[in-house]
C-alpha cells in the first residue's frame, strides 16, 4: 500500500526519481517495472506493472460506450522501468497532457500513484477540501 505525498522535480530530460520509501518495494516486487498513463482528472497515474496489467484487462473489457475512457487510459499508457538511480522517464506527450514542467507531486493512493503538476495539485487539493462530501466524512472516525 502506497501512501503519502512527495514533492519532486523533473530533470531536464523529464526523469523523475521515485522516493526511496517506495523504490525498494517496487524493485523487489515489480523489478522496477511500472506503467504511466493519463487520468481523467488531468494528472498521470503510475501503476506497478502487475497492478496495471490487472486493470488493463478490465479497461479493455469495457463496453463500446466506454471507448473515450479506453482511449484515454489505454491509448496513453507507457511502460517505464526504473533506472539504476531509481528514476523513471516521463514521456514528453504525457508531461504535456498533464501540464508537468518541473515541480511535481507524487501521491501514494494505495495500489498506485498520481503524478500532478505542483501548482495544479495545490489548486485541486484546496478545491477537494472545500467539496468534501459530509456523508463520506461521517463514515470515517478521525
Amino acid at each position: 500500500m502506497f501512501q503519502g505525498s512527495s514533492a519532486l522535480t523533473l530533470d531536464a530530460k523529464g526523469r523523475m526519481s521515485i522516493p526511496a520509501r517506495y523504490r525498494d518495494v517496487l524493485q523487489t516486487e515489480e523489478q522496477g517495472r511500472l506503467t504511466l498513463t493519463r487520468h481523467p482528472d488531468g494528472c498521470l497515474i503510475l501503476y506497478p506493472r502487475s497492478e496495471w496489467e490487472a486493470r488493463r484487462a478490465k479497461i479493455a473489457a469495457l463496453p463500446a460506450s466506454a471507448r473515450a475512457l479506453q482511449r484515454l487510459l489505454l491509448g496513453s499508457a507507457q511502460d517505464v522501468d526504473m533506472d539504476s538511480a531509481g528514476r523513471i522517464l516521463v514521456a514528453p506527450e504525457l508531461r504535456s497532457a498533464a501540464g508537468l514542467d518541473r515541480d511535481v507531486m507524487l501521491l501514494g493512493l494505495g495500489a498506485n500513484f498520481e503524478v500532478w503538476d505542483r501548482t495544479q495539485w495545490d489548486v485541486r487539493c484546496a478545491d477537494d477540501v472545500k467539496n468534501l462530501d459530509p456523508a463520506i466524512l461521517e463514515q470515517i472516525s478521525f
